[in-house]
Order: structure tokens, then sequence, then C-alpha cells
């Protein structure tokens, strides 16, 4: 399997300038409100963490950042807005893994372009998702799920709270990396998947960190690993399923992306202040408490990424068989 996670050669801080800091400070911006555009619903984990970084910035440079959330199709609605909108700086919004990534292949008519219609800016955070079985599977470990399922093909279900979601394409990859079999079974939503995990209606589930962290740290359901390459800060005792499977890499991750056509220098000066409210303690503790780390990198390597990924995206959805629901 491919390595999917990239050299992180961005900025680490905005103490560590880009090379045309100088020429990016030229811009004075923001002066007034920026816009912006979630595109999920009020409340939700991707919500939380999109105001905390609006906090941040508004904290930093004394303009309001106000969210609009602009939901439906599973994200492409408020993707088609950015991507319409003024290219002045002053509309941004979250481009992540679900509409950079996966919705080119879910979405045959998608109404953007996400390779030629947006300037991207900088990373905002990673989030990884989490695999659980029922506290009754007599599994403590990653190898040892692998042995059961490979001696009993067919016999464990997995749920996710959605298809082509990134827990449901995790499920998919670690299937494709391991060589074993385990039926879907699909929710309307990780919440209902968990509480039948935890009855004993299905017997794995991926789904995102934020969401069952708390039944695992009471002890209501067994977490045997993150997606992500590193482990998690929110469950540091928890280890990667890349060190029982070199290689595996799959997390939500999102950044902020404006619309195309931005100067160069004005998505610089934008980047650095970016990257500077990543640095909040604020928001540090917000991006821990909801099982996320802030993700800093610039521009070009949040690009770079971006398009790397959504190759592999789209092998795992053809594979899984997803379909818009």
């Amino acid at each position: 399997m491919p390595q999917t996670n990239l050299p992180r050669r961005g900025l680490i801080a905005a103490g560590l300038a880009m090379p045309s800091l100088a020429r990016a400070q030229s811009y004075d911006w923001p002066r007034q409100t920026v816009r912006y555009i979630n595109l999920y619903a009020p409340g939700g984990a991707n919500d939380i963490l999109s105001r905390a970084w609006c906090q941040a910035m508004t904290q930093f440079t004394g303009q309001q950042f106000v969210v609009e959330n602009r939901t439906g199709a599973g994200g492409t609605v408020g993707s088609d807005a950015i991507a319409k909108s003024r290219a002045d700086g002053y509309t941004v919004g979250l481009g992540g893994v679900a509409n950079l990534a996966i919705a080119p292949s879910l979405f045959p008519n998608l109404p953007y372009d996400p390779s030629r219609d947006y300037s991207f800016v900088s990373g905002l955070y990673r989030q990884p998702n989490i695999l659980i079985v029922n506290n009754d599977l007599p599994v403590r470990s990653v190898p040892e799920l692998i042995a059961l399922l490979k001696a009993h093909p067919g016999r464990l279900n997995y749920a996710t709270g959605g298809a082509g979601t990134t827990p449901h394409l995790s499920a998919e990859l670690f299937k494709m990396m391991t060589g074993t079999e385990m039926p879907f079974v699909q929710y309307r939503g990780g919440a209902p998947a968990l509480v039948d995990l935890m009855a004993g209606q299905v017997q794995v589930i991926f789904d995102n960190l934020a969401g069952p962290i708390g039944a695992v740290r009471d002890g209501k359901a067994r977490a045997l690993a993150v997606t992500s390459p590193e482990r998690s800060p929110a469950l540091p005792d928890l280890p990667a399923l890349a060190e029982f499977l070199p290689g595996f890499d799959l997390t939500s991750w999102n950044g902020l992306i404006a619309p195309a056509g931005l100067p160069p220098a004005l998505v610089e000066r934008m980047a650095s202040l970016s990257l500077r409210a990543l640095t909040s303690p604020e928001l540090v503790k917000t991006y821990t408490e909801n099982g996320a780390t802030p993700w800093t990198v610039g521009p070009e390597d949040y690009a770079s990424y971006a398009r790397a990924q959504e190759p592999l995206m789209r092998r795992l959805v053809r594979l899984s068989g997803a379909s818009p629901s």
C-alpha cells in the first residue's frame, strides 16, 4: 500500500515565516469582517473546531470572523458557495477530505472543481477515526482482531455513520490492507451505530474520534486504534493502526480555502495569520477536547496533500461501492 501522508514541509508556526513574508505583509488583511462558510450543521465537531479558529483569528486580527453554516449534499452546497464567492479574501471556508477528495468520486455532477476553483490557504485540523469493538468481543488488540476476522471471515459486522465517509473508507482500507472480510452495516450517524455496538447488534465500528470518545473513556466500548499515522493527543495510550499496518493513514483533515484567483501575496498573508491562530492555547485546548490536532501546513503543502488524497479516495469509494444517499 503506498504511503499517503506527504512530508509536512509547511509552516509549523507563524513565527517560521514564509520566504515571501515581507511581500505578504504588504497586504493589510483583514480590514473588515470575514465570512467563514462551514459545510456542516451547527453544534457538531466541525462547527466547534471552525468556531475555535474564527475566535482565535478575531483575537489576533481585531476583525470579526463570522461562521455561516451552509449545509447540504455532503458539504457540496457550501463548497459551491465558497467557489462562487468574490475572490477578495473576505469569504473563506472549510476545505477537507469530504468536499475536496471524496466528493469528486461520489457525486457525478459536482458543481465545482476542487483543483481549479479554490485558493488553498492553510491547514486547520486533522481528526483521526477510531476503531472500536464491543466489550464482549474476545479481542484486545488490532492483531487479535485481524486473527479473529481471518478465522471467521464474514461473521463479524462493522458499522459506520454513513457510506462514503472517512470512517467507512477507513474500514474499507483496513479490510484491503489486512485481507479480511466484514459486512458493512450503514447507520444514519455515528451515535446510533455506537448504541448498537454497545448492545451487541454490531461488533465493530469506525467513527470520528470525537463521537465515541466519551464511551471509550467510560469503558462502555473498547478502542483498539486510531487511523492517523501517529497517536492522538486525546487518547495518547491508544496505538495508531500504522503501528501494525505500516502506511495506514486515513483521517478527517480540513483546511482553509478561498475562491480561486487570490493574489499569492494575499494568500501568504492569510496563511501566516491562520498558522499563528493555530498556536493559540485556547484553540489547541478546544481541538484536543474534540479529538483533533492543529494541522500546521502552508498553502503549497496543503494543496499538494489534498490533490494526492483524491486518487486514494477514488479507489476506496470504488472498492466500497458507496453512492450518495
